[in-house]
């Protein structure tokens, strides 16, 4: 058990928006957790591309939020707030954060925690909970994928790629994606991709078309948006979904309307930080109903690429911006 906290702990952050070298460690007060919260001794945290956003200046913390990135953790319970009574000091949880993961002690809503099953490596916990929220609410959710239907995912050996290929293969649908080489697209397919695109070498579109027999995909999973949007619509079948939650290739998109109409489209997307907290709650209820069995038995485990020590924060941001990663990142606190 956790005993006695320090007044102060180790985090890194940044005063000015810029490149990687902008992040620094320093010295700041330890969080209390309030009613409803936990606080976690970190154990690790992930890295994500909001990370990046965010410390470019281009995705500031919503109000109430820490300003220290890091939106997902794992660790152990060192202390309760008021009224905390499912968790216990010393009970190994990962939690999707609204902020503050890059540091040695990090606040959480006790009800966006998750318990670590046995097997699970602390760093395999802190990988999880950013990409299966972000995948379950909006491939299974705003995306309505049902088994037998066929996903198109770009980005495949990303972060979210990678979670979207294992759990939408444990799911029952047909995974394809989209990589920028051969040799990733070897990996998407040792992931567990049914089929792998190198865009930069073919039309996705055309391939999409191929595969499916002329039929389309019944969902798009998009991270790219701009003009990604009408070539992704190309690629639906007839009432196809499609879903963005990343702008990487730009805001704006022109499309035919009268296409979406004539072919029954849904066209949704959506962001989780921003989302409240009872939302969340709500988020973490279901994944521990509907997913986190397939954890517990070691059936579905996150694409780990690489660890940094938490001082190496920069160093992780820069090789997350060189694009050459496969799978997830995380800072070793």
């Amino acid at each position: 058990m956790i005993s006695l906290l320090p007044k102060t702990m180790t985090a890194v952050g940044f005063e000015s928006p810029g490149g990687p070298e902008v992040l620094q460690s320093m010295a700041v007060p330890v969080p209390e957790a309030g009613p409803g919260e936990v606080l976690i001794e970190v154990a690790f945290a992930g890295v994500n591309r909001p990370d990046v956003v965010q410390r470019q200046g281009n995705y500031p913390a919503p109000p109430g939020a820490s300003p220290l990135p890091g939106l997902e953790v794992s660790g152990r319970i060192a202390a309760l707030g008021e009224g905390v009574t499912d968790w216990a000091p010393g009970d190994a949880v990962c939690a999707l954060v609204g902020g503050g993961g890059y540091a040695t002690y990090c606040l959480a809503r006790a009800d966006h925690c998750l318990p670590v099953p046995e097997g699970l490596a602390m760093e395999e916990a802190a990988a999880l909970p950013e990409t299966l929220f972000t995948v379950w609410h909006n491939v299974f959710e705003r995306g309505h994928a049902r088994e037998g239907e066929t996903l198109l995912v770009h980005g495949g050996t990303s972060g979210i790629g990678s979670m979207a290929t294992r759990l939408g293969r444990l799911f029952g649908l047909t995974v394809i994606v989209t990589c920028g080489s051969p040799e990733k697209c070897d990996r998407a397919r040792e992931i567990g991709a049914h089929h792998a695109i190198d865009y930069k070498a073919s039309d996705f579109v055309e391939e999409v078309k191929a595969i499916t027999q002329g039929r389309g995909v019944d969902v798009v999973l998009d991270m790219v948006a701009g003009d990604y949007v009408p070539r992704n619509l190309k690629c639906l079948a007839m009432d196809g979904r499609h879903v963005t939650i990343a702008i990487q290739g730009g805001a704006k998109a022109q499309i035919n309307m009268g296409i979406v109409m004539m072919r029954r489209y849904t066209l949704t997307g959506s962001t989780l930080r921003a989302r409240s907290d009872t939302f969340k709650a709500l988020l973490t209820q279901e994944l521990r109903a509907q997913v986190w069995p397939l954890v517990a038995s070691g059936e579905l485990r996150p694409v780990m690429d690489r660890r940094f020590a938490l001082a190496e924060a920069a160093a992780a941001h820069r090789h997350m911006e060189e694009g050459g990663h496969v799978g997830k990142i995380v800072l070793e606190v």
